[in-house]
C-alpha cells in the first residue's frame, strides 16, 4: 500500500475507498463492523484501516504492531507453554475466546487520550468470539465512546454479536472475488500450483483468496472432490469416508486439519443453496456441529482420523433425510 490510497487487500477497493471517505469527513462514526465470509482478507484490511486511522498528517504509514494508540485485541495463547511457543516465533495453540479481562484492560487505557496524534484504533479480531462478559463490557465503551477513538470489529458471522452491538456499528461489507481474483491471488501467492489445482480451489473457495491459499497450501483438491461427493449423494457404506481418510493421510499437520474443516463447512454453505427445505434443516444443523468443532479444534488435541471420520459423518447426515441419516 502506497500513499494512503491503494486497496490494501485484493477485492475490497469499495471497502477501502469508504473507509479513506470516512476519515476524510468531519463526523466519521466511531464503531464499524467489517463484515464478510472468511478469508476474505478482513485481518489485514483491518490493520492497514487502523494505521491509516491514526498516520500523522504528511508522515508514511506506521507500523501497526507496538504502536500506541493502535490497540488489537485477538486470542491470546492458551497458557504459558503456548505463550514461549508465540515468543520463540513457533505455532502455538489459543484460548477460544477473547476474554472480558482483555476487553477491560482495553477500556482502562482509554481514560488518557492518544499518545501520538488525535486518534487511537482499537481492533477486536473476531468479535464473534469474545465470551459474553467481554461483549457487555465492550457495549458500555460503545455506548459512551471516548473523543478520538474509533473501533474496528471484525466479524465472520455478525449475527452472532448481540443487536445492541450491530445497531452502534456501521458496516463495511467484504465482498466475494471472481474467479479471475482468485486465480490471480493463487499465481501471486502460491506459483506452484499447477492449473487442476488452482482450478479446484477457485472452485471451492466461494469468493475467498484465504480459503483458496489454504486448499492449495494444503493439497486439499482431493478432499474436497470426497466432500462433495459425499455430500451429494451420502456414504452408507462408509466408503467414502474411509477415502476422505486415506486422503487426509495418518498424521496430518494441525493447519491441515483447520483447513479441512473450513472447506467442510465452505461445501455445506454451496449444497445449501439449491437444497430442498427439509434437507436444508439437514445441512444447517451438519454446518452448526461443525462450527462447534471448528471453535474446539484450535485447542483440543482430536484424533486426526477420528475427526476426518466425523467430518464425513456430519457431510453424510447431511446428504438425506433426517430419519435416515439417525
Amino acid at each position: 500500500m502506497t500513499g494512503g490510497h491503494d486497496t490494501p487487500v485484493v477485492g475490497q477497493s469499495a471497502a477501502w475507498h469508504e473507509w479513506l471517505a470516512a476519515i476524510a469527513s468531519e463526523r466519521m462514526h466511531h464503531a464499524w463492523l467489517l463484515s464478510g465470509a472468511r478469508g476474505l482478507g478482513k485481518r489485514a484490511f483491518a490493520r492497514a484501516a487502523a494505521a491509516e486511522l491514526v498516520r500523522q498528517p504528511g508522515a508514511p504509514l506506521p507500523e501497526v504492531d507496538g504502536h500506541p494508540d493502535i490497540l488489537i485485541l485477538d486470542h491470546l495463547p492458551a497458557n504459558d507453554d503456548e505463550a514461549k511457543k508465540k515468543a520463540e516465533g513457533k505455532p502455538y495453540q489459543t484460548k477460544r475466546n477473547i476474554t472480558v479481562d482483555q476487553v477491560r484492560g482495553m477500556i482502562r487505557r482509554l481514560v488518557t487520550k492518544p499518545t501520538l496524534g488525535e486518534r487511537r484504533a482499537i481492533v477486536i479480531d473476531p468479535a464473534d468470539d469474545m465470551e459474553k462478559g467481554a461483549v457487555n463490557a465492550l457495549l458500555k465503551a460503545l455506548e459512551e465512546p471516548p473523543a478520538g477513538t474509533y473501533f474496528l470489529l471484525v466479524t465472520h458471522q455478525p449475527g452472532r454479536l448481540l443487536p445492541t452491538i450491530r445497531s452502534r456499528c456501521r458496516v463495511l461489507r467484504f465482498a466475494a472475488l471472481d474467479g479471475e481474483e482468485l486465480d490471480a491471488v493463487i499465481r501471486r501467492e502460491a506459483p506452484q500450483a499447477d492449473a487442476s489445482a488452482r482450478t479446484a480451489a477457485i472452485a471451492a473457495a466461494q469468493g475467498s483468496p484465504g480459503m483458496a491459499l489454504d486448499i492449495v497450501e494444503h493439497d486439499l483438491g482431493g478432499i474436497h472432490a470426497l466432500m462433495v461427493r459425499i455430500l451429494a449423494q451420502g456414504d452408507p457404506e462408509f466408503a467414502l469416508r474411509g477415502a476422505l481418510a486415506d486422503e487426509m493421510g495418518g498424521r496430518p499437520a494441525r493447519d491441515r486439519q483447520l483447513a479441512a474443516l473450513e472447506l467442510a463447512r465452505a461445501v455445506l454453505v454451496q449444497g445449501l443453496r439449491d437444497a430442498p427445505r427439509r434437507r436444508q434443516l439437514a445441512i444447517i444443523d451438519a454446518y452448526g456441529a461443525l462450527t462447534r468443532l471448528a471453535t474446539q479444534a484450535p485447542t483440543y488435541n482430536f484424533d486426526a482420523g477420528l475427526l476426518i471420520m466425523e467430518i464425513g459423518g456430519l457431510l453424510a447426515s447431511a446428504a438425506m433425510p433426517r430419519e435416515a441419516a439417525r
